[in-house]
């Protein structure tokens, strides 16, 4: 592994997605990097891409992260979109795979985002129901995201974090904590983000995530989206720095989806993390 022989131990535990404006120069130049993360539903058609993805993952270790599991749906994962997933594991090998706490499919359909649960037991069945049956297809545990919210569902009877803690307890799955999602939830519903933070059981925390979000007014009030199109913001990186402290050193993710910039550019916030990490979360955990 390239970072390996070049960067250390901490410069190893940071990553960057894998985006295709981006891939002539990675195969060209081999940066110094510690691993990518790539959109598991990119690939799953196979083709020239998935060839290329062969070609990275000779020199970089990888992350998988799926859109399309929708493990929030009450009628059950769809058996071949987890059939598909698990063939692509099994070629890629990844270090990580990871899906989101959302659900994205109803009647057979897949629609166009991410949808938001309701915190509730009935809701905290389902998504344990359909982790456990994912864990037990893919035989690896499987890390669940936080999500970035605009809206509290007026029957929910508990915390998000407590939510998640609880999902932790039931299926062993791990949690991949996105700190940009955190700061974006917590500004947008008046909550304490170093308190959310405090309350994810440490030890579950296999992987950190961080973007940039935009601000847009909307009736009278600013609201963060998390748009993955901008550098990490100051409030992000501070709190990153508090996750660090308290979970230690785990492999941490720089997403920049739109309005992509210069892989240089790209690197640079890579960078910022790792000086972070050297100086936050050194001497604690080791990376995957």
């Amino acid at each position: 592994m390239i970072m390996r022989e070049q960067g250390g131990r901490i410069a190893s535990a940071i990553g960057v997605g894998l985006r295709g404006p981006h891939l002539a120069e990675i195969i060209a130049t081999r940066p110094a990097v510690g691993w990518f993360e790539i959109h598991a539903e990119n690939y799953m058609g196979g083709g020239p891409a998935l060839s290329r993805l062969d070609d990275i993952r000779r020199d970089y270790r990888l992350s998988l992260h799926g859109v399309g599991l929708s493990l929030g749906t009450a009628e059950g994962l769809d058996h071949e979109h987890l059939r598909r997933l698990k063939t692509l594991i099994d070629r890629t090998e990844p270090m990580l795979v990871s899906e989101h706490l959302a659900w994205s499919v109803s009647g057979g359909v897949y629609l166009a985002d991410l949808l938001p649960l309701p915190y509730t037991d009935e809701a905290l069945v389902v998504v344990a129901r359909n982790v456990m049956m994912a864990q037990d297809v893919l035989r690896r545990r499987l890390l669940v995201e936080n999500p970035s919210s605009y809206l509290r569902f007026r029957d929910g009877t508990m915390a998000e974090p407590e939510f998640l803690a609880e999902l932790v307890r039931r299926t062993g799955c791990g949690l991949l904590c996105d700190v940009n999602n955190i700061h974006v939830t917590c500004t947008n519903l008046g909550a304490d983000a170093g308190a959310y933070l405090d309350a994810l059981p440490a030890a579950a925390i296999g992987e950190i995530h961080l973007a940039g979000y935009s601000a847009v007014p909307r009736s009278g009030r600013t609201v963060l989206i998390d748009d993955h199109a901008a550098p990490v913001s100051p409030e992000v990186w501070r709190l990153y720095r508090r996750a660090l402290a308290r979970f230690g050193l785990v492999p941490s993710l720089i997403e920049w989806d739109k309005a992509l910039p210069t892989f240089s550019a790209l690197l640079e916030e890579a960078r910022a993390a790792e000086r972070f990490a050297r100086e936050d979360g050194g001497g604690d955990a080791c990376a995957a």
